[in-house]
């Protein structure tokens, strides 16, 4: 296992994260379908994960309205785990109650809800406290201001959010820089070898600003596990075909899942094994999460760890997954292509 840095913090994180949204699944709903490990499942998860190496783990209060945050703290206890040895991250924005100010980042809301995660899982601190999605009520600066006074308080030690554009990560980032607050360390986002979208607007803003990238579902919710392709469903029960999320352009995919067969088939790995490689191997991604039904299902995606694609590899699986040419970028390409970084040489 390998340890990357949490953005351009002093903080490392194992580059595969153990996810938690199968952890529960009590609320029903949409819950019981993506998972409903119960503890002594849990536990073995838990176990095995960090057994490899993992040291990150991520969490919401809103996966199981709260239960998968118990879960998760009550196998730290069970299994024994030094506070110090674990990196835990949650989130908060989603609906946790019937009441208006049950939801989103204002600061009435974020104040409550970090209290509440930290009585659910136990411990005394969050290392990384992530908003999880855009609140285009709620003023930016008011958001920030109460992400710092968790910090200042000790409640929190790392801030980030989740699925929010690039240009309010910059913003967000450039206030904090700009009056003294505690910046975001990272973005988690969907990002998959079959949805590159992140690679528009949001990659470059990451490099640019030092934010480290938390991937969600790189396996595209199941369907490049190699089990789902054209004509089929996928075997019975599988989360896809109960909770299609999140959207994909399956007339691309299926090409890519080929490809990935014909690789995995030559390493004698998975399909799925070689579509996390893949994203392992871009160099702006900083952890991946993976979620498991099985400890079966677990071993084989903390495997794709050791798959070292070659350069080949990677660049066959980049050409068959291109993104389509969208505009400005097609307009950067044009202009700039005499502006790469090299020695300038006068003619004449």
């Amino acid at each position: 296992m390998r340890y990357r840095q949490l953005g351009r913090s002093g903080l490392f994180v194992s580059e595969i994260c153990l996810g938690t949204m199968t952890f529960g699944g009590a609320a029903g709903g949409i819950w019981a379908a993506i998972g409903d490990l119960d503890q002594k499942q849990v536990n073995g998860v838990m176990g095995k994960a960090l057994e490899s190496g993992v040291n990150f783990i991520d969490t919401a209060d809103v996966y199981s309205q709260g239960l998968s945050e118990r879960l998760v703290g009550q196998s730290l206890k069970d299994l024994g785990v030094k506070r110090s040895d674990v990196v835990i991250a949650t989130k908060a924005f989603g609906e946790m109650g019937p009441g208006p100010n049950d939801r989103g980042a204002s600061r009435g809301h974020l104040m409550d809800a970090v209290k509440a995660s930290l009585d659910r899982l136990g411990v005394d601190h969050i290392d990384l406290y992530q908003i999880h999605g855009n609140d285009p009520v709620t003023p930016l600066d008011e958001t920030l201001r109460a992400l710092d006074d968790m910090v200042s308080q000790g409640l929190v030690r790392y801030v980030g959010c989740s699925n929010w554009a690039a240009w309010k990560i910059a913003k967000a980032v450039g206030i904090s820089d700009h009056r003294g607050l505690s910046r975001f360390a990272t973005v988690q986002a969907y990002y998959s070898i079959a949805g590159r979208d992140l690679e528009r607007e949001i990659v470059p803003m990451m490099q640019s600003e030092g934010v480290g990238l938390l991937v969600w579902s790189p396996l595209a919710g199941g369907l490049l596990s190699g089990k789902f392709g054209p004509g089929s469903n996928g075997p019975e029960g599988a989360r896809r075909t109960v909770f299609d999320f999140p959207p994909v352009n399956t007339e691309r995919a299926w090409p890519v899942v080929e490809a990935m067969r014909q690789i995995g088939d030559a390493h004698g790995v998975s399909v799925a094994r070689v579509a996390l490689a893949w994203v392992l191997a871009k160099p702006f991604v900083t952890s991946v999460i993976i979620g498991a039904k099985t400890e079966e299902q677990l071993d084989d995606n903390l495997a794709a760890a050791d798959l070292e694609l070659t350069a080949d590899e990677v660049k066959a699986l980049d050409a068959v997954s291109e993104l389509p040419s969208e505009y400005p970028g097609w307009m950067f390409q044009r202009q700039g292509a005499n502006r790469t970084p090299r020695p300038f040489v006068r003619k004449g």
